[in-house]
């Protein structure tokens, strides 16, 4: 009769296993961004089931107002911590297509990297919890902690049917630890835990000025440009060094206490390479904080698109009917996306030319949050993380949002568990995205490990 392996035998014997779904999975153009993938979307979530089942999850897809989600769990531990393990397999638009390397749905492997659309966000990243309970299941030990997964289908979108379905459903989901790999490492060769993140609020705004097109050389001295009036309604969002001149909107922001500062300046940030690496010549942003106070503990707010007038090859001389641009306002805890949508919109009205009209279409928001970083659930992470990449983790904030960590924190009281094991430069939501293999088998044995560190905790 054939020995169970060890754990470490199991990690070690299902790698090329692992990599293969981690292919398979990134074939799929999950993006919901689109609705023409819709039916990858089905065949992502499809995919995600059918992979629990293989493992002897009870698992079932669940409709909701938007994209279906995938619920799984393992058998209840009497006296155990319940785990839940949250991520997405929806994914952003691949576009600008002429800038990928390999195309975006067919995996390549270069330098160490698997580069994909998905690839670190946030298919790979979720992958690792699958395939480290995959390992373990295969030592034929139990389980030392109930493991639930919630996988989700619109987060790149704003999670509207996460958000709907999740406080009607709150005791199915009930759990201790909420676990999410949805970020990074603080540094190539430094793990991390994250304990805050910070919230967003989405917008539109359109500018409308003549009732169509004008010749420029006709009517231009004579018509206020609406392209002209956005791009003045635009800069009066900051100052010029920087600081968000909205008035009131630093009114609720939580000052960094002494302690966290501290903290966060013990981080090394070498701000030359840092530049190099984004390929602009200097930093900037609001004085009197450093680039990480500025990118994971202040607000921002940053234009992501802007429209208005002929685009094509060569030049049409107009005065185009309308202007458009789309921003995104980062928050940070205690900010309330409402309080800060209002704020916005007195601005705007206070400073749009008269000459012009104006509309604000709100996208979606949802608050910041902090984990407390004195929990037994961090003390786990910690020690899992040392055990798999032979380094012990920094507490980190990151800048980024992900939309349904503060509502897990309100609907289910848990905490929650920011594991991130790739890197701030694979380019998530850009050309090119991409997911260190090493750091996905490393991040894979740390979730192996996890298990055991939260069951030894209970």
């Amino acid at each position: 009769m054939a020995t169970a392996p060890t754990l470490e035998q199991a990690l070690t014997d299902q790698a090329a296993q692992r990599d293969a779904h981690l292919i398979e999975w990134l074939r799929i153009p999950s993006v919901s961004a689109d609705p023409t993938h819709r039916g990858d979307i089905q065949r992502a979530a499809q995919w995600a089931m059918q992979r629990l089942v293989q493992l002897g999850l009870k698992a079932e897809l669940i409709e909701t107002s938007g994209n279906p989600l995938v619920f799984a769990e393992t058998p209840p531990v009497p006296g155990g911590k319940r785990v839940l393990v949250y991520g997405h397999y929806d994914v952003q638009p691949a576009d600008p297509l002429h800038l990928w390397n390999s195309p975006p749905f067919e995996p390549a492997f270069v330098d160490g990297n698997i580069v994909a659309r998905g690839a670190t966000d946030d298919k790979g990243q979720l992958l690792t919890h699958i395939e480290g309970l995959a390992a373990w299941l295969a030592t034929g030990r139990t389980l030392p902690v109930q493991v639930k997964f919630l996988i989700e289908g619109e987060e790149e979108v704003g999670s509207d049917g996460l958000e709907q379905w999740l406080p009607q459903h709150a005791e199915k989901v009930a759990c201790d630890v909420v676990v999410i790999s949805d970020n990074s490492q603080f540094a190539d060769g430094q793990p991390a835990i994250t304990y805050g993140l910070r919230g967003i609020v989405a917008f539109e705004l359109f500018v409308e000025g003549p009732a169509s097109d004008l010749h420029s050389g006709v009517f231009g001295g004579a018509v206020l440009n609406p392209a002209l009036a956005l791009s003045r309604i635009l800069a009066s969002f900051h100052g010029p060094d920087g600081r968000i001149a909205i008035p009131g909107f630093y009114d609720s922001v939580r000052a960094l206490s002494p302690q966290e500062r501290e903290q966060i300046s013990q981080l090394a940030v070498d701000e030359g390479q840092l530049c190099r690496q984004l390929g602009v010549s200097e930093l900037f942003g609001e004085p009197g904080y450093s680039v990480l106070e500025r990118r994971w503990a202040r607000p921002t707010l940053d234009v992501n698109g802007l429209t208005s007038g002929y685009q094509g090859t060569g030049s049409k001389t107009i005065i185009p009917a309308v202007a458009s641009a789309k921003f995104t306002i980062r928050l940070v805890p205690e900010q309330q996306p409402e309080e800060i949508a209002k704020r916005v919109e007195r601005h705007i009205s206070a400073v749009a030319p008269p000459a012009v009209r104006w509309r604000l279409e709100r996208g979606h928001g949802a608050p910041g949050m902090l984990a407390r970083i004195d929990s037994p659930s961090i003390a786990a992470a910690s020690r899992a993380i040392e055990r798999a990449f032979g380094k012990r983790p920094v507490l980190i904030r990151e800048g980024g949002s992900i939309p349904i960590v503060a509502r897990f924190q309100e609907v289910l009281g848990a905490d929650c568990l920011l594991l991130g094991w790739g890197l701030d430069d694979d380019r998530a939501h850009a050309p090119n995205e991409k997911f260190r293999l090493a750091d996905f088998h490393r991040g894979t044995r740390a979730s192996a490990f996890l298990w055991e560190e939260l069951g030894n905790v209970c």
